[in-house]
This record gives structure tokens, sequence and C-alpha cells, in this order.
């Protein structure tokens, strides 16, 4: 009777066991369905699935730029259980936005890997006159009034380089703080804005069917989806570029050896030409890096962004 009762110890332990190394991997995503960070989160977490032998689901917890997000994963279980794939909003642009953020990303997560680079463009109504942003320019300074150019919320990366592309150039525009991009996409669209700049993935379906017309791209070079497209540098305005990448975290404490085997997965999963082409078909560019490597870029960008919000007095709504 011990015996039966042993073994079949021995069998719900093992039983758990397997239960619990077949656990699904959770990927926490600050944004809605459908927008280009789950659409990248989605692609990603297919191959990082097969990658790791274990079932990749992505959760979307939006709200806040990121910030809800952010600080749902500061607090998740440190066992690699638990990723956020963050756009720079949540991880640079936030600490220097808000003072009482529930994270720290320096102190509450673990860098993993980049996963893609994201380009900004700026973009018109077809009707728009302008043929460059140079042009656009131009017009601008000789209207009466400032040209209306929207952005998904203060704070946001097209509100920010919008204000990096008026320093530079001196276009006479008027920020329209909007929540969210796709209502400005939609009034650009209805010519109830001149423009807008966002992310070549949340805007080469438009380009591409000739209802939003590209006029430049805030990059140091040419964009593959659209190589007639000069940057702003090419057209005289420079030192306005804005990647708005995007990059897998863990919490603070995830074992290095756990952080390893997921930069090893995250390389292995943006290295297959498949996923390459997924991601390229919609406009983002697979760029995978080494821990330390996103450490860096995550500070870098933080003190890029944070000098802009401080001499502009950027404040939240």
């Amino acid at each position: 009777m011990l015996k039966k009762l042993f073994c079949a110890a021995l069998l719900g332990l093992a039983a758990a066991g397997a239960a619990r190394a077949e656990a699904p991997v959770r990927l926490i995503i600050a944004f809605p369905p459908g927008g280009p960070v789950d659409l990248v989160g989605r692609v990603l977490a297919e191959q990082l699935g097969k990658e790791l032998k274990q079932q990749v689901i992505v959760e979307n917890k939006a709200g806040a730029n990121g910030n809800i997000a952010a600080a749902y994963v500061a607090k998740a279980p440190a066992d690699g259980s638990v990723l956020f794939l963050t756009s720079v909003g949540a991880v640079s642009i936030s600490p220097a936005l808000y003072k009482d953020l529930p994270y720290d990303p320096a102190r509450d997560f673990a860098p993993v890997s980049r996963v893609v680079n994201n380009a900004t463009v700026f973009v018109v109504n077809p009707a728009n006159p302008a043929t460059d942003a140079a042009d656009f320019v131009k017009r601008s300074q000789a209207d009466s009034q400032p040209v209306a150019v929207g952005s998904s919320g203060i704070g946001s990366i097209p509100h920010l380089t919008l204000e990096m592309f008026a320093d530079a150039s001196r276009a006479k525009v008027m920020h329209v703080p909007y929540k969210g991009a796709a209502p400005v996409i939609n009034d650009v669209m209805g010519n109830q804005v001149a423009g807008f700049f966002g992310d070549v993935p949340g805007l080469i379906g438009h380009i591409q069917g000739g209802k939003l017309k590209a006029l430049g791209i805030a990059a140091p070079s040419r964009h593959p989806l659209l190589p007639d497209v000069k940057t702003l540098a090419e057209q005289g305005i420079a030192g306005v570029e804005s990647n708005n990448w995007y990059g897998l975290v863990a919490p603070a404490a995830t074992p290095a050896a756990t952080v390893d085997k997921l930069n090893q997965a995250v390389r292995a999963a943006l290295g297959s030409e498949a996923v390459r082409a997924r991601l390229e078909k919609f406009g983002a560019q697979a760029a995978p890096s080494s821990p330390q490597e996103l450490a860096a870029l995550i500070a870098s960008d933080r003190d890029k962004w944070t000098a802009l919000i401080q001499r502009k007095n950027i404040r939240p709504e």
C-alpha cells in the first residue's frame, strides 16, 4: 500500500513538473490589438514559442502611454514567464514626462533584446500641394496662419518628432494632440489636419493605398518600402531623427542565465527569413541586439528625449 502511495506521489510530482515546464510565456503588449506593436508582438510570439519550445501568449494591457503594462511587468515573477514588448515611450520618454511613475525603467527591468527599428515618416493628405517636407515648410511659412499638424498625444513620438521638425525647419505649425494614432490618421485622410509624423508600420498601408502622401523620413537613411521618399536631412532639414524601436525586457530580478536564453531565442526568431519578411512587409525592420546594447539604447534615448521635453517645457495632459 505504501509502495503504491509512493509511486502515485512520484507520478504526481512528475506531472506537476511537466505542467510547470509547459506553462506558457506571457508577452505583454502596452497597446490594443491590431496596432503596430501588437502586430510585431504576434509575429515574434509565434516564432519565439518555437525557439523556446514553449507557448508564448500575447496579452494586451493598453493605457497611459504604456505605463500600465510597464508597471504590471515590473511586479511580475522574475522567472522568464512574463515579458514586456515595449516601445521607446514607456522606458525612455515617460520617465521625463511623468513625475510619479509606478515603475523605474532602469531599476525594474532587465533588458533582453531590441526587436525592431521603426522609422518615422511625415505624411499629409494626397490633395496637399506640397511635393516634399521642404516644400511643406516653405508653404507653411508663407501661410497667414500656422498649419495644424496632429499627434497621437502630448509627449508621444509623433509629438516630439514634430517639435524637432519645427525647431530644425522653422515651419509655421500648430500642434494638435489626439488620443491615439487612429483618430489623427483619419483626420489627415479627411483633411481636418494637415499632417502627421508616425511609424512606417502604422502608415505604410495608407501610403501604398494612396490615402496618404509621404513627404519625408525622419531617419538616417531612406526606408526600403519607400525608396523614393527622401530623408529630412536630404531635404536640408538636419537633426530630425526618430526611431520608435520596440524592445523586449523582463522583470529586473530575472536570472542572467534566463535573460541569455531569451536573448538567444529572440536572435534565432528574428534570424528566420520568414519572420523578417513578415515584419518588413508592414515596415518594421528586425534589429536584434545584446541585452547590454538595449540597455545603452534605453539610456541614450532617455537622455535625448528628456533634453527635448525639458527644453520645450512639455507637460502631459
